[in-house]
């Protein structure tokens, strides 16, 4: 997956507007699944319990459905854009003990994937305004192109690919 610049303004919206679409629909078909299976299929002496879990997760199903169908939609460019990246970084977060140790060893595979992760981070921190750690991610970044300066190497996110994670 590669990098690309995306509009904070225009991705910040559209993540907005289809949170609330899916929250508004989770809730509006729950309720109506849930009350047509309960008229149904139920008496009103019993638990409904099941029966209200059964509508909760239809609207999960149709939800889910809803972003699968429309993911290439352009208006959900930025937010399918974000969620890719979210599941790219994850893929190495849960590899960087692994993969930090060998940057010592002057690993360049090691290298091209934190770098990648470094500025992926960076990007995706400053869409969601997260910027607790922001420092700490830029020290660790700083780091990093030292040593890749340090080994006269050139690299940019351009150079990853998520299959160089297959070897960690």
């Amino acid at each position: 997956m590669k990098l690309r610049e995306i509009d904070k303004a225009r991705y910040s919206k559209h993540y907005k507007i289809v949170f609330a679409v899916i929250t508004v629909e989770l809730a509006v078909v729950s309720i109506f699944c849930s009350t047509l299976l309960i008229n149904r299929f139920s008496t009103p002496d019993e638990s409904h319990l099941l029966l209200n879990a059964v509508g909760v997760v239809l609207a999960a199903l149709l939800a889910c459905y809803a972003l699968y169908r429309f993911r290439h939609h352009p208006f959900m460019h930025e937010v399918v854009y974000v969620w890719n990246l979210k599941k790219q970084l994850n893929r190495i977060y849960r590899k960087q003990r692994k993969i930090e140790p060998l940057i010592e060893n002057n690993n360049v595979d090691a290298m091209v994937i934190m770098n990648y992760m470094y500025l992926g981070s960076k990007q995706l921190y400053e869409l969601d305004d997260n910027t607790i750690t922001i420092d700490d991610l830029a020290i660790k970044s700083t780091r990093l192109n030292a040593k890749i300066e340090q080994q006269n190497l050139t690299i940019s996110t351009d150079d990853y690919h998520s299959q160089m994670l297959d070897q960690f």
